[in-house]
């Protein structure tokens, strides 16, 4: 404990040598809109979140959550008015005050928020400290104050898009459409904003893509061809009209430019997987390969599932049944999906069924068979799926069979 407070004060000493001296001075600094300065740390932080999604690096579900956080502390730091940040005219009353202020401050603080308990290491194992979460109360609040706000100032972009991305969270996407046609107008080439109006419009209209938002898309690759979120509407829509072929183009483009490792990469790749299915193969949608032989070349088999897991399995959970590289990429190299209800299945793949360019069947000499029951239906694997893997074979065996006998954990 000694150690500690010793440390403490030290670490106190040391900032007040940053911030006494300068206030002693009594040199004039300027003044910065604190509402400016949050704002931009908001667009670099929203940058690198958008970097990350369209790297791979973060998934959609987490880049969503990400960003709600990051908008809520910025509403509220908007909401706190512009309060100026500067030098104060008393430098040297300042400079005393705070000097007898911050290390009393700081005692006061960490009795309060801190684990004064931790010191004591027969008490730690029982510290903990309150949660201090915005309530929905508070976003809803803060929301509506952005909104009035904006209406005596219609030509904050910035303030569209973050109200528009907070009604969205809240799940009113008539307002969010709105919202976003008020940026829109401020930038109308924007790509990534025109994608975002296009899937919160298609929210607003129970999911439907068609009319409007497949305008926006449209807009929105014509002047970004490489924006991801526009090529996976774009997908989706392909896909909603049956035109699997053009899905399959869209989602195999986003393949292209994202980690072929990456969470949102296997995610595309099952829905590619999907189209081809639905679409039988079609020629269109299958892999343009040079060599018609070698796109023929796959294996065969059964998969099967262990009695002793029976019991854990109803008729209609998901089973996938995938190869993978032996040594390489662990991408799937072709995936096909079934019904626990036609277990034991036979199954045949290809590379018709590849997942994304250059990673073919035909590619690897040596693969190895998988099968997993999914219950949620996801293709990337999840705690309580079922599974069971081959030994490596070569790419084109036959009579192959795979026992799904174990439980992830």
């Amino acid at each position: 404990m000694t150690a500690f407070l010793i440390a403490s004060g030290l670490l106190i000493a040391g900032a007040l040598l940053f911030i006494v001296p300068p206030l002693l001075r009594s040199r004039p600094a300027d003044r910065v809109s604190r509402k400016t300065v949050n704002i931009t740390l908001y667009r670099d932080q929203l940058k690198e979140l958008d970097a990350d999604l369209q790297s791979g690096t973060l998934s959609a579900e987490h880049y969503e959550k990400a960003r709600r956080e990051l908008e809520a502390r910025l509403l509220e730091d908007v909401d706190a008015g512009d309060a100026m940040a500067g030098s104060p005219r008393h430098g040297r009353a300042s400079a005393i005050a705070l000097g007898l202020a911050l290390p009393l401050c700081a005692v006061a603080l960490y009795l309060a928020v801190g684990n004064p308990q931790a010191l004591a290491p027969h008490q730690a194992a029982d510290a903990r400290g309150p949660a201090h979460d915005i309530t929905p109360q508070q976003i809803e609040e803060m929301v509506q104050r952005l909104a009035t706000r904006l209406q005596n100032n219609p030509d904050n972009v910035e303030g569209w898009i973050m109200l528009a991305r907070a009604y969205n969270a809240l799940g009113r996407f008539a307002q969010a459409a709105s919202a976003y046609a008020s940026a829109i107008k401020q930038l109308p080439n924007d790509a990534q904003l025109l994608a975002d109006y296009a899937d919160t419009l298609a929210m607003a209209q129970d999911r439907r893509l068609q009319g409007e938002p497949e305008k926006l898309i449209a807009r929105a690759l014509q002047i970004d061809p490489d924006n991801i979120k526009a090529l996976a509407l774009a997908g989706s829509l392909a896909f909603d009209n049956k035109n699997y072929a053009k899905a399959v183009e869209y989602w195999e483009r986003i393949l292209r430019l994202v980690p072929q490792d990456s969470e949102f990469a296997r995610s595309v790749s099952a829905s590619v997987a999907e189209a081809r299915t639905l679409g039988k193969g079609s020629a269109s949608a299958a892999p343009r390969d040079a060599n018609a032989a070698a796109s023929k070349r796959g294996v065969s088999g059964v998969v099967k599932l262990a009695p002793e897991l029976a019991a854990k399995v109803a008729p209609t959970d998901t089973v996938f049944i995938f190869a993978r590289a032996a040594e390489g990429p662990r991408i799937p190299l072709a995936i096909l999906r079934k019904q626990a209800r036609e277990l034991p299945v036979t199954f045949s793949l290809d590379d018709s069924m590849a997942m994304a360019p250059g990673a073919s069947l035909s590619s690897f000499p040596q693969v190895v068979i998988g099968a997993r029951v999914s219950k949620s239906a996801n293709a990337n694997p999840q705690p309580g799926d079922l599974q069971g893997v081959s030994a490596p074979i070569a790419n084109s065996a036959s009579g192959i069979t795979v026992v799904i006998d174990s439980e992830i954990r």
